[in-house]
């Protein structure tokens, strides 16, 4: 649900695109505006109390909803939500129908939250000018999780694998530049050595990185280190380590 239901066009493009064309995703835009029922088609008045800006109104809100027959969790985009993870992303897929409320000017009357009960959630701890963005970034990661929508559902189980932690860096032809050379590893062919690479790489980048990702990732680990692959714990185990020497150097 949308003010500007233009903004949501380049979702239709690419993988997204071709997933709601095959039938595997189904994206419903519906904009408010067509639903309200004032004279001069507002949607939005000031808010009671003062203060800057403009709200948008309970009665297009809740007849948009009410109308469409929505079901499902409803959410609300806003910075003082839930902070969208991979994690939330891969749960929110499991649902059969999502519906998303864009907010716009300064919000929106809180009543229509209510009504709806609307979960929030955020994207970051910044303000943009609407919720479409946001929506169109959960759109995009909750997707990834309904099987069908990648070309290969082995990259959302490698996603789940290297869950908290960065991306590993990746290499495409040719082989060597004036740049640099690609990593050896990578040409071997030893799938099993290149998952081992990989996921010591995204270890190290999130330790340099994001040290609070890798404390949460060094937690998780420690709260069910048999949920880990052998050489995966003794890979994770090897980099806690260095972690306590650079802490605490040995003694000369």
């Amino acid at each position: 649900m949308t003010l500007f239901p233009e903004m949501f066009e380049p979702i239709k493009a690419s993988m997204l695109g071709r997933a709601a064309d095959n039938g595997i995703i189904e994206l419903n835009i519906v904009n408010i505006r067509d639903y309200t029922e004032d004279k001069h088609c507002r949607v939005d008045d000031t808010p009671f109390g003062g203060g800057a800006g403009m709200l948008m109104q309970v009665q297009p809100i809740i007849t948009c909803y009410r109308q469409n027959e929505f079901a499902g969790r409803t959410i609300y985009m806003s910075p003082r939500g839930r902070k969208l993870s991979q994690q939330l992303a891969a749960e929110l897929a499991g649902e059969g129908e999502l519906t998303i409320l864009c907010g716009h000017y300064e919000g929106v009357d809180e009543r229509a939250l209510a009504e709806l009960s609307a979960e929030e959630i955020s994207i970051g701890d910044y303000v943009l000018t609407g919720g479409e963005l946001p929506a169109m970034v959960l759109i995009d990661t909750v997707a990834r999780f309904v099987p069908g929508v990648l070309a290969s559902d082995e990259s959302v189980m490698e996603e789940s694998i290297y869950s908290g932690l960065l991306e590993y860096p990746q290499y495409t032809r040719p082989r060597s530049t004036a740049e640099g050379d690609v990593p050896d590893v990578l040409l071997s062919g030893d799938h099993r050595k290149i998952e081992l690479w990989r996921f010591e790489q995204s270890m190290r980048l999130t330790r340099e990185r994001r040290p609070e990702l890798w404390a949460a990732f060094v937690r998780k680990f420690r709260a069910d280190e048999k949920a880990y692959p052998k050489k995966e714990r003794l890979l994770i185990k090897s980099i806690i380590d260095e972690c306590q020497t650079e802490i605490n150097p040995p003694l000369k």
